[in-house]
């Protein structure tokens, strides 16, 4: 007789973000990452974009940035153990690669998933998201305050940009009437409400008959007694 073996909570937990790392692995150029453990307790989270570090006393751009993340045995209930291990001159990152991630570091939110946490490691490393009002580096958060060399952020993508691109490209391809909505995404069917706003419907017109502009035009042509009555009923995808 075969037993069923007990999945605990965490257990479930921690397979869980070990798939949404996988997915978004997929969704993005910038992200990798590695795993240890079955299931994993600990990852070396690896980003590769624009960011910063001093190098001599001068502050330079880093392209790769290495993150290991710990899953200590009340994980989700406390907060992974985060160190930075490249080089980062970042106001809330300390000079040995603590990571402060501001009210989460006292107010843990357990249902925070793992994918989530590295959005916001890479924001923090493009200078997206920075504080310059409790810094645990204070000699980059006096630098940050007063610099003029670099443009905040360093790297304009998100950490998801491979699924952000296919949003634009949706975008592209739309008709011009809905081409107002931009910014969007996610990926979605022309007939999809969620790219409508109440501002802005569309209307479903017989074209098998005669178009828009030529009906208009024969319809002023005519006569004022001959002449029909604006449609009152508008069909509203």
């Amino acid at each position: 007789m075969l037993r069923k073996t007990y999945d605990s909570p965490q257990a479930r937990r921690l397979r869980s973000d070990r798939s949404a790392l996988e997915r978004l692995r997929d969704e993005s150029t910038i992200f990798r990452f590695g795993a240890q453990g079955d299931p994993p307790q600990r990852y070396l989270i690896e980003f590769h974009g624009r960011s910063l570090a001093r190098e001599r006393g001068k502050v330079i751009e880093w392209q790769t940035h290495q993150v290991e993340v710990k899953l200590g045995a009340s994980y989700p209930r406390t907060m992974p153990e985060l160190r930075w291990l490249s080089p980062i001159f970042h106001p809330n990152i300390s000079e040995i690669g603590l990571v402060c991630l501001g009210g989460y570091n006292t107010h843990w939110v357990p249902s925070l998933q793992l994918d989530e946490l590295c959005e916001m490691l890479w924001d923090m490393a493009r200078f997206h998201n920075y504080d310059l009002r409790s810094p645990y580096n204070r000699e980059a958060a006096l630098w940050a305050a007063s610099q003029a060399t670099f443009a905040f952020p360093m790297d304009d993508r998100p950490l998801r940009d491979l699924r952000a691109a296919k949003g634009r490209e949706a975008v592209v391809s739309r008709p011009e009437s809905f081409n107002r909505r931009s910014g969007i995404s996610e990926p979605a069917s022309l007939s999809a409400p969620s790219f409508l706003s109440e501002e802005e419907p569309i209307f479903i017109l017989d074209t098998d008959l005669i178009g828009p502009s030529q009906q208009e035009r024969a319809r002023r042509s005519e006569p004022p007694s001959r002449r029909e009555p604006p449609p009152e009923v508008m069909f509203l995808d």
